[in-house]
């Protein structure tokens, strides 16, 4: 019999089929993944809501359910951590805010449905900046998560508790959602796997789309949610279960022609590849630059792909990303938030709500957004792949939104976060993978980005 070290070290493949094999029961890994997150979670943090009574009972009815002779699913008995900008009827959402501190909403998100429908088992809500407007780990209502690589750092957000989580065995994966890249900067920073796959191919309600709650209904056109594992075997079992249309998102695209764990057969042989190092305008911690140009060297010297330096052409979109966060935020049901709860919400989301946008430069954010994918299409007609460093940095120290020097140069705070979001922007999917660690020990990721629903 397995001890609980050994359940938490396992992937979700093999707990899922231990589990639908009989040899493991899934009160056996529930009971070793809330054993680990009660010892790890007062150093860590990773869950602003732990659900244990709910977790234990939904693997006593699975275990019931096993018993009688019924398919279990293909997650079965697997915990997973929910992120808290995510809906979830049986505890509460509370986004990070205390605008929203005892919410709960009495309805799933539909990744919530399709998830428990295929057996697996929600241990809690994972820790987020508010509202999800930042790509650290700290709100004001909550305690903030740490890095377990190295706790005096942040493990990167918005998905903070989840890469946390998942990096600390708490789990062997969790649900997070990236709006600008916040699955793929806790996989950076944690040494893991996030995937955002093409924008429709998961879909989100009442995420971004319910109109009555402000704050929650922000992003709709850039958000899309996906994996954090340790495994790229264990993202494309998740993204097999929760992609897929849903009526109640009118951006879902049909059922995918391609299974999602075929994908990870075959090989790269005789792609096209391009790499780009900082953009052509971006500063880079110069660790970083080496780490990830060391890493893309395999793809030639290993994988057989042609690798091209090549940088898309596109200005530095950031103000247009802020602008379209700003176009489909609800500005006046957060502005009166703001002036119900300034007192404790986080200074720069206050700034930013409080900012005077005008309609032209929200549609200037638009007509930037349609030059970034111009661009990026004409780009990746040539190329099969693009690759660069996942962010500019390495995990940073706790209780700030970036660093203001890289590289020599000083910066606003989120720079860092220059090669997520223009693909937020363009809807392409984009993945984050390890990379290697710097000689302090901190991971560093690869961010491979592919063409226009080209998720394979």
């Amino acid at each position: 019999m397995a001890n609980g070290n050994e359940i938490c070290r396992m992937d979700a493949v093999t707990l899922a089929g231990k589990v639908r094999a009989k040899e493991l029961s899934p009160v056996e890994v529930i009971d070793a993944s809330l054993e680990r997150m009660d010892k790890l979670e007062p150093v860590l943090h990773a869950f602003c809501t732990p659900g244990p009574d709910q977790a234990r009972a939904a693997a006593k009815q699975l275990e019931a359910d096993i018993m009688a002779g019924k398919d279990p699913g293909p997650l079965a008995g697997v915990p997973i951590g929910i992120k808290d900008l995510i809906c979830t009827k049986d505890l509460p959402t509370a986004s990070g805010s205390h605008a929203y501190k005892d919410f709960n909403g009495g309805v799933d998100d539909i990744v919530v449905e399709r998830l428990r429908a295929a057996g697996a088992i929600v241990t809690g809500k994972t820790n987020v900046p508010e509202f999800g407007y930042s790509g650290v780990g700290h709100n004001p209502v909550f305690e903030t998560t740490r890095n377990p690589w190295d706790l005096e750092r942040t493990p990167g957000g918005s998905s903070a508790g989840a890469g946390a989580a998942v990096a600390s065995g708490m789990g062997p994966f969790a649900i997070g959602s990236d709006g600008g890249g916040s699955v793929r900067i806790p996989a950076s920073f944690s040494g893991l796997v996030g995937i955002k796959a093409s924008m429709g191919r998961v879909p989100l309600w009442p995420g971004t789309k319910d109109e009555t709650l402000p704050g929650v209904s922000s992003w709709e056109s850039l958000e899309c949610i996906g994996p954090i594992s340790r495994t790229v075997a264990d993202s494309a079992l998740m993204l097999s279960v929760i992609a897929g249309p849903d009526m109640r998102d009118r951006r879902t695209l049909p059922d995918a022609e391609f299974d999602w764990m075929d994908c990870l057969k075959g090989d790269l042989k005789g792609l096209r590849v391009a790499y780009s190092a900082d953009w052509g305008y971006t500063p880079v911690d110069p660790e970083v630059r080496q780490i990830v140009g060391d890493a893309v060297k395999v793809f030639e010297s290993e994988l057989g792909c042609t690798v091209v330096e090549a940088d898309p052409g596109w200005d530095d979109p950031y103000g247009a990303f802020w602008g379209l966060v700003a176009a489909e935020t609800d500005l006046v049901g957060m502005r009166k938030l703001v002036d119900e709860h300034a007192h404790h919400m986080t200074p720069h989301l206050i700034d930013f709500l409080r900012t005077p946008f005008t309609a032209e430069d929200l549609t200037s954010a638009v007509m930037a957004r349609k030059g970034v994918a111009n661009k990026s299409a004409a780009f990746m007609a040539d190329y099969d792949l693009l690759l660069t460093p996942t962010l500019s940095v390495p995990a940073f120290a706790l209780h700030i939104q970036g660093l203001e020097k890289v590289d020599g140069q000083i910066v606003p705070p989120f720079q860092w976060l220059a090669f997520t979001f223009p693909f937020n922007m363009t809807g392409q999917p984009a993945a984050s993978v390890p990379a290697g660690f710097t000689k302090g020990g901190l991971p560093v990721g690869l961010q491979i980005v592919g063409r226009h629903l080209d998720d394979p």
